[in-house]
């Protein structure tokens, strides 16, 4: 019986493996430009889709948060290491997010769940749809429509920084809004 869910959950991890090999676009993942480059990263610029470690936007707005309906600017939240609850620091943003898509039934997004490259192919395709699964769940109780989700995890395949240190590793691990 143990094994038939350990397989049956091996299936899904593999086919989720086939997918996202199978899905690259060929930009970034959240439309922004290759911050390991020009040095924005987690600046909280306006249109980076980055957040600064306090959770406030460069106009002293909580991030995240839109006053005119608009897709929130901040699409990106970060997660500790091994982990997949959500940071209290991210909890406005998935908020206004979750306003959003209210007041928008017929918007759709994808969840992007992604990790940094410790960790097996599979533990990190696993781990990355922990964290998406976990964004679903706190917008399914903000009143977010399931059918307006989609979960995908990239696991350790797309990272936002190439590096082999704590900075590249904390900007790998999250979860990107892809509207």
């Amino acid at each position: 019986m143990q094994f038939k869910s350990h397989a049956r959950t091996l299936a899904i991890a593999l086919s989720l493996a086939f997918v996202a090999g199978c899905s690259s676009t060929g930009g970034t993942q959240d439309g922004t430009v290759d911050r390991s480059r020009d040095g924005a990263a987690g600046t909280g610029v306006a249109g980076t889709g980055q957040v600064s470690g306090t959770g406030m936007g460069t106009n002293g707005q909580r991030a995240g948060q839109q006053v005119d309906g608009r897709i929130p600017e901040v699409r990106t939240i970060y997660f500790d290491f091994d982990r997949d609850n959500i940071r209290s620091e991210f909890e406005s943003v998935l908020i206004a997010h979750a306003r959003y898509l209210r007041s928008n039934p017929n918007a759709r997004v994808v969840l992007q769940g992604h990790t940094d490259e410790r960790g097996t192919r599979e533990y990190n395709m696993a781990l990355g749809e922990r964290r998406a699964r976990s964004v679903e769940r706190f917008l399914g109780v903000q009143g977010v429509s399931p059918s307006q989700l989609e979960i995908v995890s990239y696991g350790e395949e797309r990272p936002a920084v190439r590096g082999h240190n704590d900075e590249a590793y904390a900007q790998n691990r999250r979860v990107v809004f892809a509207y």
